[in-house]
């Protein structure tokens, strides 16, 4: 009796956590992902390159000396910690859009920065401004990936690579990984 019970609570427990992993609405976290890597991006870009802190290990060696060396600051695992805290703040410069050529929808950056040109971002009749449920799910989305995929991310961000877009959100988290989602309704 009593392993019959435990078996339906293991059978109910991976239904519940396999219907619920499968709700998620791909389009928000694709874009939380993808938001993910361009603001992170952009927020190194904007530190000194120059700029390194030390790491490594303050003990003293047998023969009196320290091992540490200097990295990069930008890329350093405190700065991308502290990034990761405050990233998901952003979102509320994210709305949904719609590609007018193929109709699919993602969540896109509408607000500039104080760097960037207007020209270079798309129509504004093309984003839907919900109101702030759609910035609260998309920061709750955004919450929830770095949650996940904080290791990855500091991992990833790390090194100096190309593609993390391609990295993080298709090949890491997958959430990406298909697009046939980008034409789904939301």
């Amino acid at each position: 009796m009593v392993s019959w019970i435990i078996q339906m609570t293991v059978i109910l427990l991976s239904a519940f956590i396999n219907s619920s992993q499968s709700k998620r609405d791909m389009v928000l976290y694709c874009s939380a992902c993808k938001a993910i890597v361009e603001e992170l991006n952009h927020s190194i870009s904007q530190v000194d390159p120059k700029k390194t802190i030390n790491v490594g290990s303050f003990r003293l060696n047998p023969d009196g000396t320290m091992k540490d060396k200097k990295v990069p600051f930008a890329r350093s695992e405190t700065h991308l910690s502290e990034l990761l805290d405050q990233v998901c703040n952003s979102m509320s410069d994210y709305a949904l859009y719609t590609d007018p050529d193929t109709q699919s929808r993602q969540y896109r950056r509408f607000a500039p920065r104080s760097s960037e040109a207007m020209g270079d971002f798309p129509d504004f009749k093309q984003f839907h401004f919900d109101g702030p449920e759609a910035s609260d799910a998309l920061k709750f989305a955004c919450e929830t990936v770095v949650e996940e995929l904080e290791d990855d991310i500091v991992s990833l961000f790390s090194q100096d690579g190309k593609n993390m877009e391609e990295e993080l959100c298709n090949r890491v988290s997958g959430y990406c990984k298909d697009g046939s989602h980008l034409n789904e309704e939301l």
